[in-house]
This record gives structure tokens, sequence and C-alpha cells, in this order.
């Protein structure tokens, strides 16, 4: 029992985060177009919003729903580089594997992408395609990386540039491999709740001769408005341990290629995690 209570804790939190992201990128917002966008019920999305205002994250006024300042979507990057580190840490273990020296990769500007660059330098020689301002920061003086930043509109929320420019500058590019990430997982397919964040990770997706998803186990069984891709798109979907037995055989059986990084419990005794 206490796998499943786990499990439904992390779909929250993931689902609390996107209904974050969502308020930052827009600035204020109707609750009914959040009852839309993440397809729950008035009650689920009212314990959400009173959770997050506790936080001091969000104010809500009446049917209006709004961020507390500019810092608030500044941050939002901040507060989901600090979720489900472990997971993110053996995730990208596994996804670090499946680079070679001399390889053309894209990084999309999740998190889970930021944990990977961290691990870029100890590869060789490598190009990195990204539109992650955070991630370009990070690798751009490495010796070892060609860095090619992708330009376009800046979003603070994401601390990606998005939008026209973005799009059409990664179709002059062939890249090897991408890694990227989404905010949900619904069934067999991935949803994210930003429409221009879709469209970049989408044009990155036509341009890669393989395409690698990275998702920790506590955005399945969530959902948000816009659809991304099917799993199947993915010639590998990388997880962690916190995922449901059922939900890894409903995969592996539609045909996904599923990895599962070995994640301890929190509860586990020190002596066994050695």
């Amino acid at each position: 029992m206490m796998p499943d209570i786990l499990h439904g804790s992390r779909a929250l939190s993931a689902r609390r985060q996107a209904v974050l992201d969502y308020v930052t990128a827009h600035g204020c917002v109707l609750i009914q177009d959040l009852l839309v966008q993440f397809t729950i019920t008035r009650a689920a999305m009212n314990r959400d919003l009173h959770a997050l205002a506790t936080q001091g994250l969000i104010r809500k006024v009446g049917e209006s729903v709004t961020t507390l300042s500019n810092a608030v979507a500044a941050s939002s990057i901040m507060l989901r580089a600090r979720q489900a580190v472990q997971e993110k840490l053996g995730i990208t273990a596994i996804a670090a594997g499946l680079i070679e020296e001399g390889d053309t990769i894209a990084l999309d500007d999740s998190t889970t992408s930021r944990f990977l660059s961290e691990r870029l330098t100890a590869i060789g020689q490598l190009t990195v395609v990204t539109n992650s301002l955070g991630i370009s920061t990070k690798i751009g003086r490495s010796r070892d990386i060609s860095l090619i930043a992708l330009g376009g509109r800046y979003n603070p929320t994401f601390d990606a540039f998005l939008g026209v420019l973005c799009e059409r500058s990664v179709t002059s590019l062939r890249i090897n491999t991408l890694f990227m990430s989404t905010s949900a997982i619904h069934g067999l397919s991935a949803y994210h709740q930003d429409e221009d964040l879709i469209k970049a990770k989408s044009a990155l997706m036509n341009m890669a001769d393989r395409r690698v998803l990275m998702v920790d186990s506590r955005k399945f069984g969530i959902s948000a408005l816009n659809h991304l891709a099917n799993l199947t798109d993915f010639d590998a979907v990388i997880t962690d341990s916190g995922l449901s037995g059922e939900t890894a055989d409903r995969m592996m059986g539609a045909g996904v290629k599923l990895h599962i990084a070995d994640i301890p419990s929190a509860d586990m005794p020190m002596a066994m995690m050695a």
C-alpha cells in the first residue's frame, strides 16, 4: 500500500508544479481555465491552489489566480530543480551512458537536462545544442564542448529561448540524440502545459536521429492540456523505480523501450544502500 501512496504524492507534487508554471507563464488566469488545462475536478484544483497560496507562490482572488511578483516566475526553474533530485541523478546516469564522444546532442530546457549537462565533461568532445540559458551558461566555457545556443524570445519562467526564431534555427541542424523531458505522462502519451515549449521540443524531435525522454515517476498519472508526443515516438524512455509495476508493464507491452533507474527508498537503512 505504501508505494502507491508515495506515487500518488509524487504525482500530486508534479501537478502542483505544473499549475504554478502555467500561472507564472500567464501572470493571471481564471480558475475555469486551469480546470480545462489540467482536466481535474474543482475540488482537487482548490486544494492545489490552497497549497500553493500557503507556500506564498500564488494569490487567489475570487475566480482569478495570479503570481505574487516577477520573482516567482524567475524562481520557478529553481523550484523544479530542487524536486526529485535523486530520481533525476539516477535517470541522467543512464542517459549519459547513451552518449559517445564526438556526438552532437540536444538538451531541452528541462531541469532533468540540466542534471545531464553536469555529466557531459566526463564524456569528452561533444557538440551540444540547447535552448536553455542555464545549460548554455553552465557548459559554455568547457573546452571539450562545442555549444550551439538556439536563439528566440527569452522566457524567464523556463529560463529558455522559445518562439519562431528558436524553432526555425533548429531546422538547419542535424542532431544525433535529443534528451528531453516533459511535465506530465497520461496513459501512453506525454503532455505539457505550455504551447510554446511544445513547439520548441517538437522542432528538436523532428531533427534528431534518436529521441530520449527522461521523466521521473512523479509525472506519471497526471495530465496537461497539450499533447506533446506518444511514448512510442521515443527511442528510449528513462524513468526511476518509483514507477508502478503495472504502469511499466503496460508501457512495455505497448512497445515503449523503457529504462528504469533504481532509486533507493527514502526509508531504506543506510547499510542496505551502500
